[in-house]
C-alpha cells in the first residue's frame, strides 16, 4: 500500500500493524488457539497459547522488516512502512524487542517444556530473518517453527504429552510449503540482492513443484494419520486441499509479485486444521 494509505490507517499504529505481517501473524495465532481448544486446554491455557503465539509472531514480523529495511528501500517497496517512511526503524525495533520479551514469560506460563518448544520455534524464525534466509537451509526454520507449534499446545496439558508424529510431520511440511510460496514473488529481487535460499537455488518452477508436494503431503498426513478411515468428510476435504494446493503452488500468478500463493497456503492450513478438528482426532 502507498505511504498515504498507511498514514490514513493510523500513523504509527497503522504502520506497526502493517509491518507485523498481520495476515500470517493472526492466522497462525488463530490456528494455534483453535488447536488448544480442541485438545482440552482450559480458557486460561487457550488465552496463554494465543498471547504467546501472537507475541512471537509480532516479534518475528517486526524484526523481519527492521533487518530488511535497506533492501526494501533500494527495491522501492512502498508497501513496507519502514521503507515508505511511515514508521521509523527505532520504533519497529523497540516493538520487536518488546514483543520478544513478552513472548518469554507467556510461553513459559504453559510449562517449561512447552515454553521451550515455542521459544525454540520463535528463535529459529529470528535466525531465518537474520541469517538463514540467505542459505540453502532457509527451509529449516519454517519446518521447525511450524512443526513445534502443535507440541507447544499439547505439552501444556497435564502429563505434558507430545502430539502424534504424523501431526508434527504435517505441520513441518506446511511450514516448508509456506516458505516456498512466500518467497516465490520475490525470487528475482532476492537474487539481485545476493540472497540464495533454497527456493532461489531451485528456481521458481522447481520451487512451485516442491511446494505442491509439501502441501499435498501435509494434507495427506492430516487426512490419513488420525485413527480410523477419513470418511466422506475427510475425502472431500482432501480433494479441496488438493485444489488449493494446485492454486497456491502450480500456476503462475498474473502478477509476478502476487502474494496469492502464500495467502492460499494460509487458507489450506486453516482447512487442514478444520478437517482435523471435525474428525475429532486423537491429538495427544
Amino acid at each position: 500500500m502507498p505511504v498515504e494509505a498507511i498514514e490514513r490507517g493510523g500513523g504509527v499504529p497503522g504502520g506497526l500493524v502493517s509491518a507485523a505481517h498481520p495476515a500470517p501473524a493472526f492466522a497462525v495465532t488463530g490456528m494455534a488457539t483453535a488447536l488448544a481448544v480442541a485438545v482440552g486446554r482450559g480458557p486460561a491455557g487457550c488465552l496463554l497459547v494465543g498471547l504467546a503465539v501472537l507475541a512471537g509472531q509480532l516479534c518475528v514480523g517486526w524484526s523481519n522488516d527492521v533487518i530488511d529495511v535497506r533492501r526494501d528501500i533500494a527495491a522501492g517497496r512502498r508497501d513496507k512502512p519502514l521503507a515508505a517512511g511511515a514508521l521509523t526503524t527505532s520504533t519497529a525495533r523497540a516493538a520487536a524487542c518488546g514483543a520478544g520479551v513478552a513472548c518469554v514469560p507467556l510461553s513459559l506460563a504453559s510449562g517449561p517444556t512447552a515454553g521451550a518448544a515455542h521459544l525454540t520455534g520463535v528463535a529459529s524464525a529470528l535466525a531465518y530473518n537474520a541469517v538463514l534466509k540467505r542459505t540453502r537451509w532457509s527451509w529449516l526454520p519454517y519446518a521447525l517453527a511450524f512443526g513445534l507449534l502443535p507440541a507447544f499446545v499439547t505439552l501444556g496439558l497435564p502429563g505434558h504429552p507430545w502430539p502424534p508424529a504424523w501431526l508434527l510431520a504435517a505441520a513441518a511440511l506446511l511450514g516448508v510449503g509456506a516458505h516456498l510460496t512466500n518467497v516465490l514473488p520475490d525470487i528475482d529481487a532476492d537474487l539481485a540482492d545476493g540472497i540464495r535460499g533454497l527456493p532461489h537455488r531451485l528456481g521458481a518452477a522447481r520451487s512451485r513443484a516442491l511446494a505442491a508436494l509439501a502441501l499435498l503431503g501435509a494434507s495427506l498426513l492430516l487426512a490419513l494419520g488420525p485413527p480410523g478411515p477419513p470418511g466422506a468428510l475427510g475425502w472431500t476435504g482432501l480433494a479441496l486441499a488438493a485444489a488449493l494446493t494446485a492454486a497456491a503452488a502450480l500456476p503462475r500468478a498474473r502478477r509476478a509479485d502476487s502474494r496469492l500463493p502464500f495467502l492460499l497456503t494460509i487458507g489450506l492450513s486453516a482447512l487442514d486444521l478444520a478437517l482435523l478438528l471435525l474428525r475429532g482426532a486423537a491429538l495427544r
